[in-house]
């Protein structure tokens, strides 16, 4: 009689992957009762028992409840401790409340939290953003979803082009035009989007990153205003580009007239001047949300010397009204003392050059674990931030991470993280080092992940 082949997910025998899953859930439930009842009475006011739906995708049996946060260590209300690697999915990628932006925010309350003017702060922020991120002209927002959108805005307007061209696979937040991607060759709407009541790939052309022919394809109808990319695709495993391609990027776009805005807020990890300044890029408009106000909710966007006239011309001509950018809270006086800080004491190079050698540090940690276990997986780095991939790589465009993508399994191993004292964030495996990272947090990490792979293949 044949022999029944036994079932595998990335490496991991399916019987094995859900006997431990079962375990490490039952293991997570008994040892935080505070928080299952709190979640479970304290939390009927909020649709579906969240604040904020992603709280949702947590791959733990509920969410535990958090009671403080510091540094790089956060304590829910059963008492555990935990090594924090995810950080407010790069919310607070320098620690949770430095002390210098913790420091602002207390005499800034004092003075005043929104008044829809300029003060002090706010004049020093713009010198700061010139010089750490070289462009000339900056504007100040709430997230980098709507940092994205009104640079978006302004690119259509000085190039009176309808169209934007994405990577399939890209992170820019929750703008509109983003959510495409493509399937069996063609660009259709991301499933899964609420009340969406457009084809948005009639504004979007959408091709594979690395991918410079089919770039160049895209870009010869002429009618895209910018090109919106990560420097390294964040959001569906980690894709790193390929010798060449950024060079390549630039020269494309500007021959066919089209902007290039780079998105960092992700890979500002890179260095103190993201993965712009690491790599010499020359972006026509850049954004950076998140981790900018040392967790305050803040983002900015600037602009180069040529877009700036442009827009400076366009607006001589425009009718006058609402513009369809900015917010009412956007720019105010908190967000610009916690963003002086964090650009004036936590994002230094020191700090940055802990944070590499950290993150090297978990980067060859991880990757020992899954060649001591002969598991098909791989690690990523870009900077401060780690991912592992439950699939061979590197990988080259979005198509190849998405297959890359393990659900069942990252499940698994998240909440085995959990259970051995180290959270990572709920989407893509990714881990961040920040400046308030230890050392034996890192090898506590390293320790947690090689017993979970040495458990799920023994």
């Amino acid at each position: 009689m044949a022999k029944t082949k036994t079932k595998s997910i990335g490496g991991v025998a399916a019987e094995r992957l859900a006997a431990f899953r079962a375990r490490e859930a039952a293991a997570y439930a008994h040892a935080r009762p505070r928080s299952a009842e709190a979640m479970a009475n304290g939390a009927a006011g909020y649709l579906d028992g969240v604040p904020m739906h992603w709280m949702r995708d947590w791959p733990m049996p509920f969410p535990f409840v958090v009671e403080r946060a510091h540094g790089a260590t956060l304590t829910d209300i059963d008492g555990h401790e935990l090594a924090d690697f995810c950080l407010g999915d790069t919310g607070s990628m320098f620690g949770h409340s430095p002390a210098p932006v913790a420091r602002a925010i207390r005499r800034q309350a004092r003075r005043g939290l929104t008044y829809m003017l300029p003060n002090d702060d706010a004049l020093a922020v713009g010198t700061l953003l010139r010089a750490r991120f070289g462009l000339p002209y900056w504007q100040v927002a709430t997230t980098a979803t709507d940092a994205n959108r009104f640079a978006l805005r302004v690119a259509r307007a000085v190039t009176e082009r309808p169209n934007i061209l994405v990577f399939n696979g890209c992170y820019h937040g929750a703008v509109d035009e983003t959510m495409v991607r493509l399937l069996d060759g063609r660009p259709v709407n991301r499933p899964g989007l609420a009340g969406e009541f457009r084809d948005l790939t009639q504004g979007t052309r959408v091709v594979e990153f690395n991918d410079i022919a089919a770039l160049e394809k895209a870009l010869a109808h002429g009618d895209v205003a910018c090109v919106i990319t990560e420097p390294v695709l964040t959001n569906s495993c980690m894709v790193l580009p390929e010798p060449g391609f950024h060079e390549a990027l630039r020269e494309v776009t500007t021959r066919h007239g089209t902007l290039l805005l780079i998105d960092e807020t992700h890979t500002i990890s890179t260095g103190p001047g993201g993965y712009t300044s690491a790599h010499d890029l020359q972006p026509d408009l850049f954004v950076l949300g998140k981790p900018v106000a040392g967790g305050v909710p803040a983002s900015v966007w600037g602009m180069s010397e040529d877009v700036a006239t442009r827009w400076a011309a366009y607006q001589q001509v425009k009718q006058p009204g609402y513009s369809g950018m900015g917010t009412t809270l956007s720019a105010n006086p908190l967000q610009f003392a916690a963003m002086r800080a964090t650009l004036e004491e936590v994002m230094t190079d020191e700090a940055y050059a802990r944070m590499e050698r950290l993150a090297h540090r978990l980067e060859l940690g991880l990757a020992a674990a899954i060649a001591r276990n002969v598991l098909p997986w791989h690690v990523a780095r870009v900077g401060a931030r780690v991912e592992f991939i439950c699939a061979p790589g590197p990988l080259r465009n979005g198509a190849q991470a998405e297959a890359a993508h393990m659900p069942a399994l990252e499940a698994a191993i998240h909440v085995g993280l959990i259970n051995r004292g180290c959270l990572i964030a709920p989407f893509h495996n990714m881990m961040l080092i920040s400046p308030a990272t230890k050392k034996p947090q890192v090898d506590r990490l390293i320790d947690a992940f090689t017993d979970i792979a040495s458990e799920l293949v023994r």
